[in-house]
């Protein structure tokens, strides 16, 4: 079973046991998380489909641990001026533990594919509506 869920601005495929590295969340070590935005749920075949959010669904985890990201310099010249700026930046993240992925089959439809109609129902269809075509035509020129 996997989910993709939406944190940050950004969109992860999550199965229970991952650990992901998502944007800073405002909470200590060790405490729960709950992701109430899951955009897909899919379990043995059977695939939920939320319009944009399966309504009721989520997925729960445990914040290991506040960290920050790689150094990534900026660098600014502009040539034969003498201007020359070096900046950086750290982003702060948070690793999080997936625990449960918990969908709502109550309220939230599986989506399964639509039966393909045979050519001779198709055939069938536009039979009728070529006589209800052709009745109204005779009835106008009476």
């Amino acid at each position: 079973m996997f989910a993709i869920i939406e944190t940050g601005g950004k969109q992860y495929k999550v199965q229970e046991g991952d650990r992901i590295v998502i944007e800073k969340l405002d909470l200590n070590p060790g405490e729960k998380v709950v992701f109430d935005r899951v955009l897909l749920i899919e379990n043995n075949g059977q695939t939920l489909i939320g319009n944009p959010y399966i309504p009721n669904a989520r997925v729960e985890g445990k914040l290991i641990e506040q960290i920050k990201g790689e150094k990534i310099i900026v660098f600014k010249k502009k040539r034969k001026k003498g201007y020359k700026k070096k900046t950086g930046h750290r982003q702060k993240l948070s690793e999080v533990q997936i625990e449960k992925i918990i969908p709502d089959y109550k309220k939230a439809k599986p989506k399964t594919p639509k039966k393909k109609e045979t050519p001779e129902a198709k055939e069938k269809k536009a039979s009728k509506s070529n006589d209800k075509s052709v009745s109204t035509d005779q009835s106008e020129q009476k």
